[in-house]
């Protein structure tokens, strides 16, 4: 009997060695979900035929088991995406050995998503640090992407891509292409055995980190996420950035407005307990040249469709802060013109004293240059007057308030 339970033993261990890492043991079913990274979809973008895209993503908190959502909202169709992998990254397009696990899809290793729709992966285990870069590599087989691939344009990260062939699995990526977009990428949630919750960062290319240095995590929600890693009473909380470039609060224009895309984008995030709103910028600038009647709108429009969003966040009890509209004088045509500065300034006076938002992160201020308030200090200016550099977005991570977040 000795022999023959040791035996088992060995063949039980044997078995465990041999099983493929994207077998490995998934959490418990009362392990809780966390937003732990995303990107707004707001483009499509080039079609992909037989190719692997690796795209690197640091998480803003840590956890015991991955999944990811992938998104087909501007294709013209169905897409097939697979295999798709998960890694530890080392450095540029490189993994850690070993730390490779396929993600399947309702147990298969691809999924077909219909048009305008995404799907999310099965979970895989996985130990992941908070602040670590992760490698999520996706496999578009020939034929399998007929239309445009969906993008998040400004991704401010590399993405590699192979010329063609599947290297989801490769340590070393073998492909020599690269792109400053997100492909299908829209989110990286975390599990944890404990109840965890995020701040959505809600806002146009200035939440998105136009203006900041790329692949270097400048952007306000990442060094607002450096800001909650060095504090030990808020290890519990996310960061998920939903910019994006041109995005307005009224009217569709580069992606859907704000209204539209609420929900998808802010609401319906896993762990979602706080939004910060910063928009408008765009629906001013837009109407100083519109396109079309509508685009010509007022610091009150911009107003109410602001009062909708924080009703909407509130019916879902979710607490909402109103970010100040941060100057773009020297920005010249159509953004910078007496007419808008008194639309920024009437839209910022609301923000700061409507009482309809729970509270105030006064970008405006973080950044603004004494000697001109209509302009941005010259050191936070990336140098087109609409858009901070990396030092500037340090300065408005530093103007959101910590004790909004308290336990």
């Amino acid at each position: 009997m000795h022999r023959q339970f040791l035996q088992f033993v060995l063949a039980g261990a044997l078995c465990a060695l041999l099983a493929p890492t994207g077998s490995l043991a998934a959490p418990a079913k009362n392990s809780h979900w966390t937003a732990a990274w995303s990107a707004a979809m707001d483009s499509p973008g080039p079609r992909l035929s037989d190719q692997t895209v690796r795209q690197i993503a640091r998480v803003s908190i840590g956890g015991s088991a991955v999944r990811v959502r992938l998104s087909n909202l501007y294709g013209d169709g169905p897409v097939t995406l697979g295999p798709v992998h998960v890694a530890l990254r080392t450095e540029g397009s490189s993994t850690v050995k070993g730390s490779d696990r396929e993600l399947r899809f309702g147990g298969k290793s691809s999924v077909t998503i219909p048009k305008g729709g995404s799907a999310l992966s099965d979970t895989v285990a996985l130990e992941v640090k908070p602040l670590q870069e992760l490698a999520i590599s996706l496999y578009v087989p020939a034929g399998a992407a007929p239309g445009p691939s969906t993008l998040h344009n400004a991704g401010l990260a590399t993405a590699y891509l192979t010329e063609q062939g599947d290297a989801t699995a490769s340590t070393d990526f073998p492909g020599t292409q690269v792109n400053g977009s997100r492909f299908f990428l829209s989110d990286i949630e975390v599990a944890s055995p404990t109840e965890r919750h995020v701040l959505v960062a809600f806002g146009d290319s200035i939440t998105d980190g136009v203006g900041a240095n790329q692949n270097t995590y400048q952007r306000w929600p990442d060094y607002f996420a450096d800001r909650l890693r060095a504090d030990p009473a808020l290890t519990a909380v996310a960061v998920a950035n939903s910019g994006i470039g041109g995005n307005r609060v009224l009217n569709d224009s580069f992606g859907p407005s704000a209204q539209a895309r609420f929900d998808r984008d802010a609401l319906d995030k896993p762990g979602v307990r706080w939004i910060v709103l910063l928009e408008g910028i765009n629906d001013i600038g837009g109407s100083g040249q519109p396109a079309a009647p509508k685009d010509n709108v007022s610091a009150e429009q911009i107003i109410e469709g602001m009062k909708a969003l924080i009703a909407r966040a509130h019916a879902k009890g979710v607490k909402i802060y109103g970010a100040t509209l941060t100057p773009f004088g020297g920005a010249g045509w159509p953004y910078h013109s007496s007419r808008n500065e008194q639309k920024r300034q009437a839209v910022n006076t609301w923000i700061r004293n409507g009482g309809a938002f729970d509270g105030v992160a006064d970008f405006e201020k973080a950044i603004q240059d004494p000697a001109h308030p209509d302009r941005m200090l010259p050191a936070y200016d990336s140098g087109d007057h609409l858009h901070p550099n990396g030092a500037g977005y340090e300065a408005m991570a530093k103007a959101v308030d910590l004790k909004w977040l308290a336990p």
